[in-house]
């Protein structure tokens, strides 16, 4: 029996090496695998001993040559497979551990160069794991350390190592050797980003290598299971978060602490405070203030009643005194980029609610959304326009106050799912509308929620108007200046309704559908 050794991960490997070897098999390696092997007092064979062949062009070639694929591919049920190795003095290998360069961590590097990538990529250890793999009734492959132990044990058994086992190891190498690929593809990929030809981001084939970080207990609802995954090299974004207190998160969590995550990290506001509180992935309260504690308590005044148990975000670390003002409010969980020890110290005090700290993380490539057949794959959406920019359309022009309120409420509107309106005043959401089909209702039941707080707010729409009617509406409920993109047949109509009702409109040129 013979276990072909060579891993750039080697965690736990000189322990498995050493159960492997006192097993009976000879241990074949390659490499700094061969040498902490052997620094472990394991005798191993050179694979360069095997192929008769030493390793050339600074170690690109060492495993490929036939007496180690012939090793690895050959049928032991095959009688003509068995008698064609014997011919062309090729031992087969029963085991083979492997996982592949650090091409993750080398162009994680902000120094790394196309040459220092280059030669990262693994050829031989894919194509090793891979030669492997499909030979699995005969082959054992190990690419994760984690399995070590448990298939060590079967290993040495009377029973050994199962069919389905074999399988399922073989299954995990596949997907080990497309993740590396993908990740290889993605960054080959990256001039792309910026080409003017949009068709350049999407080939005509694609892969996402995601790595699982956590299984909830359940999906969406109780009766489907979910998973939850992580961007290869990605270190920041909801789901990397440290949990520092609470019950373990579910699916929904991490639905919606990324919708407030992303809320309070839209504004580009550093120097300011943003928070946002989400119930069912919509912001029912969004504010910005200099000071902490008073942007909380603006966002939770935008609607008490549906700020219980939902998610609240901020965009800075948590003050004590912010910690101090959230008594009494029940929230699923609280996502921030750090916490004062003191606020922390409070925040622990709630035995369910979920506190995580989070990292600022990239803007991805592309978004992706299953459907039935397959995929769809876009762009992120990302509000870049100057409110400078905007049209102003009606008789009257808007007021300084009213321009800024008409930029907040217009980047709050893409947070919002459409049909969606904004309600604001003084960088603060008063009521918003979601997800109606028709944009009219959408208008009142923003309105509604505002109630007295209304009058003289600003409204923003993420699509245009298709008649006069939302605009009445928005009239009717106080609202006294629209934000909206225009583009319909009927602009002229809906500005004429503007102008009747004295309401300040703008239009932006850019709809901001969120589904």
């Amino acid at each position: 029996m013979r276990a072909l050794l060579s891993a750039y991960d080697r965690t736990g490997l000189v322990e498995f090496a050493k159960e492997l070897a006192s097993a009976g098999f000879e241990l074949i390696s390659t490499g700094g695998t061969a040498n902490e092997l052997k620094s472990a007092g394991l005798e191993i064979t050179e694979v360069a001993d095997v192929t008769g062949a030493p390793e050339i062009l600074d170690g690109r070639v060492k495993t490929l040559h036939p007496r180690i694929h012939g090793g690895l591919l050959g049928k032991r049920s095959n009688p003509a497979h068995i008698e064609e190795m014997k011919q062309q003095g090729i031992e087969g290998i029963d085991v083979v551990v492997n996982n592949l360069y650090p091409f993750q961590q080398t162009i994680a590097n902000p120094n790394a160069t196309l040459d220092d990538a280059l030669e990262n990529i693994d050829i031989g250890g894919p194509a090793m794991t891979r030669a492997a793999a499909k030979n699995f009734p005969d082959v054992v492959i190990i690419v994760d350390p984690s399995d070590y132990e448990r298939i060590g044990e079967m290993i040495v058994s009377d029973a050994g190592v199962s069919q389905d086992e074999r399988r399922g190891l073989a299954a995990k190498a596949f997907q080990h050797v497309a993740a590396y690929d993908t990740l290889i593809s993605a960054y080959l990929r990256e001039s792309e980003a910026t080409s003017e030809d949009k068709t350049a981001l999407f080939p005509e084939e694609i892969t996402f290598g995601w790595r699982r970080v956590a299984v909830p207990r359940y999906g969406e609802n109780p009766h489907q299971a979910g998973g939850i995954y992580a961007t290869p090299g990605e270190t920041g974004g909801i789901v990397n978060a440290r949990q520092l207190h609470g019950i373990d998160m579910s699916y929904l969590n991490y639905f919606d602490a990324d919708a407030a995550w992303v809320a309070v990290n839209s504004f580009g506001v550093a120097d300011k405070h943003c928070v946002a509180v989400v119930k069912h992935a919509n912001p029912c309260g969004l504010a910005i203030d200099t000071d902490q504690a008073e942007a909380y308590r603006k966002a939770y005044a935008g609607d008490t009643m549906s700020a219980f148990g939902g998610i609240v975000g901020f965009n800075n670390i948590v003050t004590a005194e912010t910690a101090i003002a959230m008594k009494g409010v029940l929230y699923d969980v609280i996502v921030a980029l750090g916490y004062e020890p003191e606020a922390l110290e409070i925040l622990q005090k709630r035995r369910r609610t979920r506190v995580l700290e989070v990292a600022l993380s990239d803007t991805p490539l592309l978004n992706v959304r299953n459907v039935t057949g397959g995929a769809l794959v876009q762009q992120p959406d990302d509000i870049a326009e100057v409110a400078a920019d905007w049209k102003v359309v009606t008789k009257k022009s808007p007021t300084e106050q009213q321009l800024a309120d008409m930029a907040f409420a217009w980047k709050a509107c893409q947070l919002v799912h459409s049909n969606a309106i904004v309600f604001a005043k003084d960088s603060m959401l008063k009521g918003m509308g979601a997800g109606q089909p028709n944009r009219a209702i959408s208008v009142y039941l923003a309105g509604r929620a505002a109630g007295d707080d209304a009058s003289g707010c600003v409204m923003a729409s993420d699509a245009y108007f298709p008649f006069p009617d939302g605009i009445e509406n928005a009239a009717k409920a106080g609202a006294v200046a629209v934000v909206q993109p225009g583009g319909s047949v009927k602009d002229g109509e809906v500005i004429e309704a503007a102008d009747r009702l004295g309401l300040v409109m703008l239009f932006t040129g850019t709809r901001h559908f969120f589904h």
